[in-house]
């Protein structure tokens, strides 16, 4: 608006125009002529524009007629004032206009730039946390490194485990082990038994080592209480030579700006035996390190620290060998060794053939303890918890009593504590990027407490794959349950997003490729954790009134507000049509453009994305999401949400509805719809000689033009009104969909049901020249879980179509079962995915999240 003509004297104004004078306090007329300034300077006399000699002049005198033409050019020059006047009038109004809109504007704009990292105006569902829990507050929350203790704070004192094995070092170099790394290729690592609070076990096994982490909590004083972590060494050789030797770390170290200084103690012979600090979480606090097996060497080093990510790197720079003795022995090298106000202590042993090391943490303010937690009174209390662990594992489970075996059962506690075992606690902030941003921001610093995926590849937590968890940790103990899903809604910003996966601290930050860090407000999720808080109501709906009906009721709006998040942003072109955002409709380099958003990443879509395509699962999700708030809404007595949302559930399961928009008549199946071509190819580009640079990559060629059409990509996509149990009992549609399920040319294994049909023309192919095949044939257990609970839930109908339900769900119920206990015992690990020929274990490991939903599945517990 300010640059356009007319805001100042312009070619669109008239020579003759109004000026305001402040000093007259009204406006002064004045004639503008088109010669130089000096010729018109009293305002009160008209100057007449220049004009031919012969008119209106006679001898230089003038006559009436000249004087009725000055008359006229008077009321003509008001006129021009009039209009001059009330033009700059509207000018300036435009002007003014201009300046607020713009004003208006980027104030508008700077408004929806901060949304994107501000927090929901709701109460926070997280009200107690840290020593407010004492139960939960230290606990194994660093699962990515293979063991180590830390409490809930945004701040903490965190220890951790290493070791080296010294007969390895000439041939691969010295290998420290630390953080949970799959190139490690240890043999096996993971929780044997833990039961989420007070203890767990773990059993690692390395080459030529087997080592037996373990620790026990004691509740007292007003600091979180004791606890003792025990580190036993079994080599797996007996030997004169150094085979049977292991280096062994144990540190202290303080993440951020732990406060109070950590003071060391020694021994007699100069071995570290004690430090003593205090801070304002714990108070005051001692830890020990007590050994009850000889040692060759023993030895200990401190340090400042720039990063917690440093401490590998530190441990191996400060790593030396004594020449005094005998034969080398390691040691840390004081060289470099910083003692006043260090960030953290190291105590190094280097053991010979089994040895055990107790750890003791002790509060200063438990006064009453009965004695220090450690020797036979550590191992007395650890077999308690371990017998109360198996009472309490078949009380929930029943495996004994449903005749399973050792092998099964073992399997089962194994998968079920390494879920436990595997929660962490984060704090930190994201980095987020919405529509009105050029360049991430940062969100609010917050803490998660969230069950992990994967301790070895996604040590961090995982939105979609959070819900998924918790179906497992409902059962086992539903008051961490409550404590996740609060942890994850106070996550919320002002939109009602929630970032999909959660990247806080530095050490989180460390294991994150950088194109992955940045979250974009306009990718969604799916909402598992409704699918979970439904679970959670249907088995303990009582207790959840009598305990947390307030926590209930803080949660209600953050739902709400989700909901209506995702309801807006994936909302398709029609009436209760739905569409992932973020597929990218310009891509060459894909088979078929990834929809990260659905969790199902490459699972094919319309081959060409537009605004008109319609996605199945989303809105089965929406379906499901709906049915949750009702529920929720009823349980807490909230009548018109209730109705709306009940309303909202069954147009969205409206068969008629449903089958218009997704039902594929010509393939028998529930499909997606869009602007999709099956004969879809990655070929190279023509050559170009001339090019400078000749690599090629692989682009897509669509070989037949692609129609909008149902996506002919029969999968687990396709399952989600039957695995989400939106279809009656009595659907017609039941029965073409079973025997889709059960077909060997469809999704049909021996290790149950595979990702995407054996039929499909996308079956196994890559998406890119460089990624392999991912939703597109492998067996992935979260799904295979959801469907065998919709097949015992159909299995009920008294009609052949409830027999052939029932037939199907025990024979993939014991597939699965066979095979995922099988490559666990052969492995050593649960896995991601799992091969639809081999049954092999594909993917990352150990991935101890969905995966662990077998022990559901072996119970029946659905």
């Amino acid at each position: 608006m300010l640059n356009r003509k007319g805001a100042g004297g312009s070619a669109s104004t008239p020579n003759l125009g109004v000026s305001g004078s402040a000093s007259t306090g009204g406006l002064v007329r004045r004639a503008v002529r088109k010669g130089p300034a000096d010729e018109a300077e009293d305002p009160r006399v008209e100057i007449v524009p220049n004009r031919p000699a012969n008119v209106g002049r006679s001898n230089g005198r003038q006559g009436p007629s000249s004087r009725h033409r000055s008359h006229h050019s008077r009321h003509r020059g008001l006129d021009s004032d009039r209009d001059g006047w009330w033009v700059n009038r509207v000018m300036s109004l435009a002007a003014l206009i201009g300046i607020v809109g713009f004003v208006v504007y980027y104030g508008y704009l700077g408004y929806k730039q901060t949304r994107v990292h501000t927090p929901l105006a709701a109460d926070k569902v997280t009200v107690k946390s840290g020593l407010d829990v004492p139960d939960r507050f230290w606990g194994t929350y660093r699962p990515g490194v293979y063991f180590g203790m830390k409490h809930r704070s945004p701040v903490s004192l965190i220890t951790g485990l290493m070791w080296l094995i010294p007969s390895t070092i000439q041939t691969e170099g010295p290998q420290l082990r630390h953080l949970c790394l799959q190139e490690d290729k240890l043999k096996k690592y993971g929780w044997v038994e833990h039961d989420g609070i007070n203890y767990g076990v773990q059993e690692i096994s390395d080459k030529r080592l087997d080592i037996v982490t373990s620790f026990v909590k004691r509740q007292g004083g007003s600091h979180g209480g004791d606890w003792t972590a025990r580190v036993e060494l079994k080599p797996q050789v007996s030997t004169q030579d150094m085979r049977d030797e292991t280096v062994l770390f144990f540190y202290l170290a303080k993440e951020g700006r732990v406060d109070g200084q950590m003071v060391p103690e020694f021994d007699s012979n100069g071995g570290l035996s004690a430090v003593r600090s205090t801070n304002t979480d714990l108070g005051n606090f001692v830890i020990r390190f007590m050994n009850g097996s000889d040692a060759l060497s023993v030895s200990s080093f401190s340090t400042k620290l720039r990063s917690l990510t440093d401490i590998s790197t530190v441990t191996l720079q400060n790593l030396g060998i004594r020449s005094d003795t005998e034969k080398p022995l390691f040691v840390m090298n004081q060289k470099g060794a910083i003692t006043d106000d260090p960030d953290i202590i190291i105590y190094m042993v280097h053991t010979k053939g089994k040895f055990t090391l107790d750890v003791v943490f002790e509060s200063g303010s438990f006064f009453d303890r009965p004695a220090i937690l450690t020797g036979d009174t550590y191992t007395q209390q650890l077999a308690y918890y371990r017998k109360e662990f198996q009472k309490k594992f078949e009380t929930k489970f029943r495996l004994r009593e449903k005749g399973l075996n050792s092998t099964y059962i073992r399997f089962a506690q194994a998968a079920m504590s390494n879920m436990v075992g595997g929660i962490g606690y984060f704090y930190g902030h994201s980095k987020v990027l919405g529509p009105y941003q050029s360049v991430p921001v940062a969100y609010w610093n917050a803490g998660l407490y969230a069950a992990v995926p994967s301790r070895s590849f996604f040590p961090r937590g995982f939105l979609w794959d959070e819900g998924f968890h918790l179906l497992l940790i409902n059962k086992w103990n539903p008051e961490i349950s409550v404590d996740i899903i609060s942890h994850w809604l106070d996550l919320m910003n002002t939109e009602g997003w929630i970032p999909r996966e959660q990247i806080l601290g530095e050490e989180a930050l460390s294991r994150v490729p950088e194109e992955f860090v940045v979250q974009r407000n306009d990718v969604a999720n799916p909402p598992t954790l409704i699918m979970a808080l439904l679970d959670l109501i249907e088995r303990h709906r009582d207790w959840l009134l009598a305990s947390h009906k307030t926590t209930l009721l803080k949660m209600w709006p953050r739902l709400q507000a989700w909901y209506n998040w995702l309801n807006r942003t994936q909302a398709g072109d029609e009436p209760t049509v739905y569409r992932w955002r973020g597929r990218n409709g310009t891509t060459l380099r894909e088979l078929s453009p990834k929809t990260l958003a659905s969790g199902l990443d490459d699972y094919p879509r319309a081959s060409h994305p537009t605004t008109d395509e319609r996605h199945l699962d989303l809105r089965c999700w929406m379906a499901m999401s709906s049915k949750l708030m009702a529920e929720l809404a009823d349980l807490l007595e909230l009548d018109y949400d209730y109705g709306k949302y009940l309303e909202t559930y069954k147009t969205l399961t409206d068969p008629e509805l449903l089958d218009k928009l997704h039902w594929s008549e010509n393939f028998q199946s529930y499909l997606d719809y869009g602007l999709h071509s099956d004969n879809v190819v990655l070929q190279y580009p023509p050559h170009n000689q001339n090019a400078k640079n000749h690599h090629r990559e692989k682009i897509r060629y669509t070989l037949t033009p692609p129609l909008y059409q149902f996506v002919n990509m029969f999968g687990y996509a396709s399952l989600f009104p039957l695995s989400l149990q939106l279809l009656s009992l009595d659907s017609p549609k039941l029965l073409p969909i079973l025997e889709k399920i059960q077909d060997p040319d469809q999704l049909w294994t021996p290790y149950g049901l595979r990702s995407l049909s054996a039929s499909a023309p996308l079956y196994q192919k890559r998406n890119t020249e460089h990624d392999p095949p991912y939703w597109r044939g492998a067996v992935w257990i979260n799904i295979n879980f959801l469907t065998l609970k919709a097949l015992k839930y159909y299995s009920q109908a008294e009609s052949p179509v409830g027999e052939l339900a029932q037939e199907i769900h025990a024979k993939l119920r014991n597939n699965i079962m066979s095979n995922v206990v099988s490559e666990y015992y052969k492995t050593g690990y649960v896995w991601e995915q799992y091969d639809d020929s081999t049954g092999q274990g594909k993917g990352c490991r150990p991935f101890t999240g969905w995966s662990a939903l077998v022990a559901l599945i072996m119970a029946e517990e659905y």
